[in-house]
């Protein structure tokens, strides 16, 4: 067996940690690809996934970003889970070097919603639609000069 395939027989067995208070569980088209994206964008660590069925699809994927947990699955209509746009709500990545977490995740693909800028509350923060339709937005603390 593989370094990778142990990686995965591994993760698949363990139950790791959910990390932070509220834990994001997105169904999205693509749970594999979406996973593979959040590894590029936002330098996801996959922490566990189950096998994808003979549709390809995946019921559950946990990643930690950023110090939490994010967690993924393809939707499931014959089991009252059809995949739906996402909306009224975005992830925020609160990180201390947000240039390089912007630039990473827009060289990866995401779309610039709301273009980094010092906001009234004297951080800087924009906004980011991924591949998939999630709307994550960055916020940081203005350096000090």
């Amino acid at each position: 067996m593989s370094n990778t395939a142990t990686t995965e027989a591994s993760a698949q067995q363990a139950h790791p940690a959910a990390l932070g208070g509220v834990v994001p569980y997105l169904s999205v088209g693509g749970a594999v690809t979406a996973a593979e994206f959040y590894k590029r964008a936002f330098e996801a660590e996959e922490v566990a996934r189950h096998p994808v069925d003979d549709q390809g699809r995946t019921m559950h994927i946990h990643l930690y970003i950023n110090g939490g947990s994010l967690m993924l699955s393809d939707p499931y209509p014959e089991h009252g889970h059809p995949l739906q746009t996402p909306q009224a709500f975005s992830l925020l990545l609160p990180v201390k070097d947000i240039d390089a977490w912007w630039k990473r995740a827009v060289d990866a693909g995401a779309e610039v919603v709301m273009p980094l800028q010092v906001m009234f509350w004297g951080d800087r923060y924009g906004q980011l639609r991924d591949p998939f339709g999630v709307l994550w937005a960055m916020n940081a603390p203005v350096k000090a000069s």
